[in-house]
């Protein structure tokens, strides 16, 4: 334990015997054992560590003080002039990047990114299987700003997995976004081509070291196809973003996130690359709820935390009303304003790795690594991860991992739900929608069992 002796003189500092000795009698008969967690996926987490003693071994994102992390925002309207408010609305007013998630042509892109200025904010796409078709319209829309900041980010394992089935086999979407990434790489040095994300498998219900895993193999599965298409290793490691999902657990958060750049760094370094892998983090939608959705104020701000802490490249953090409905601008206001308390008032992003050294969180971010690598080499034994998905290794592991959760307390749902419902304004417009048959590729279609998006409360909304 540290010594507080430097703090005041006349206090003696107190040992780990002295601190067992309380806790064994406030125990009584209960054994000291009996104060060990474990995660979903059964990595024990002990009552006391010791601090770490060791230098941290995890490596961190370069470091910015004047800009921690990129502060990005999501419109997914399906009206171009008002996902076009929201966006420069939130440009305005703090955020630094963006992400257009449902549009995929030219036109509606040019309309939502009108007055937008590239080169100064990064834009992104969310795009599913439409991915190349909107990365070619993000470009029709950009090469009037040499210096534009785009992210890509096709992603069509995400789409296969999310769906269940691919239109057209997923190996021919996978080549076909690597084509058009490389078609594009040389006008955008900086672009991000594809963004490698493990959201899905947790959105569905999954423990970190599979969602850690599966970002992990998606990565390795692009990075293929990218050399393939022309692109030399390293910098195809280098074009690929990790997705990575933010919780209200943030010793969780910080602790994937830690790991995640290891397992990456990892794999790069394994196949003849230096590159340091992204981090884009998204807040959990399976941690939010319909009810008492004022709750979920608390949840986002400890993901926000959490993730910046945890060292992510980006940040995005839903609203507080998203399992309601679309947000008002009161709500994308309270999700834009957490992120730059967090950085600029509580200066979370002041100190590269907040958590290094800690006995707990080095211990944490250890075993989570190490168990992401153990199932990534069960990945790569079935096939790699598109086989994996279609033989069921994923989903069988999602769906052990939330048998595992059994029944957590869910503050205002479960835990101290209110009275009285207080009324939340949401904007009932229909989310954008892409038409995936619009994407489809000769060949039979691919199949594998779906990781359905989840949230924990919503069995008990439904019945209350």
């Amino acid at each position: 334990m540290a010594d507080t002796s430097v703090l005041d003189p006349g206090i003696p500092p107190a040992d780990e015997a002295a601190w067992r000795a309380l806790v064994a009698k406030t125990l009584g008969d209960k054994p000291f054992e009996s104060l060990t967690k474990s995660t979903v996926e059964g990595l024990p987490i002990a009552p006391l560590y010791a601090a770490s003693e060791a230098p941290a071994c995890f490596p961190t994102r370069p470091f910015d003080s004047e800009r921690p992390w990129d502060l990005r925002v999501l419109s997914a309207q399906a009206d171009p002039a008002k996902a076009n408010a929201e966006l420069l609305a939130d440009l305005e007013n703090g955020a630094a990047s963006v992400i257009v998630k449902g549009h995929a042509s030219a036109d509606a892109l040019a309309r939502v990114l009108k007055d937008v200025i590239l080169e100064l904010a990064p834009v992104g796409l969310d795009a599913s299987f439409l991915g190349p078709r909107a990365a070619d319209a993000l470009h029709a829309v950009a090469k009037s700003s040499p210096g534009a900041k785009l992210n890509f980010h096709m992603d069509p394992l995400g789409a296969f997995a999310e769906a269940g089935a691919s239109p057209g086999p997923v190996e021919s979407h996978i080549v076909s976004a690597a084509t058009v990434g490389v078609r594009h790489a040389q006008t955008y040095p900086q672009a991000q081509l594809f963004l490698a994300s493990g959201r899905v498998a947790h959105e569905a219900g999954a423990g970190e070291a599979m969602e850690v895993a599966f970002a992990a193999a998606s990565a390795i599965a692009y990075a293929k196809a990218l050399v393939r298409a022309g692109l030399p290793v390293a910098e195809a490691f280098a074009r690929i973003t990790l997705g990575l999902a933010a919780d209200g657990d943030y010793f969780l958060t910080l602790a994937k996130l830690r790991a995640a750049r290891a397992v990456f760094a990892r794999i790069a370094t394994a196949s003849g690359a230096a590159a340091q892998g992204r981090i884009e983090a998204r807040s959990s939608r399976r941690m939010l709820t319909a009810m008492d959705p004022w709750t979920n104020m608390i949840r986002l701000t400890a993901a926000g935390f959490g993730a910046a802490a945890g060292g992510a490249d980006a940040l995005v953090l839903g609203n507080f009303t998203d399992a309601l409905g679309q947000p008002t601008a009161f709500g994308r206001r309270q999700s834009r304003n957490t992120q730059l308390v967090l950085m600029e008032e509580a200066a979370v992003g002041r100190v590269a790795d907040p958590a290094a050294g800690s006995g707990y969180i080095e211990a944490l971010t250890d075993q989570i690594a190490r168990e992401a690598w153990s199932r990534l080499q069960a990945i790569e034994a079935a096939g790699g991860i598109i086989s994996a998905l279609e033989k069921g290794l994923v989903a069988n592991d999602v769906v052990a991992a939330v048998a595992a959760r059994g029944e957590p307390k869910i503050l205002g749902v479960t835990a101290f739900p209110p009275a009285d419902q207080a009324a939340v304004d949401v904007d009932k417009a229909s989310p954008a929608t892409l038409d995936t048959e619009a994407a489809r590729l000769p060949g039979p279609d691919g199949k594998c069992p779906a990781l359905k998006p989840m949230r924990l409360s919503e069995k008990h909304e439904v019945t209350a």
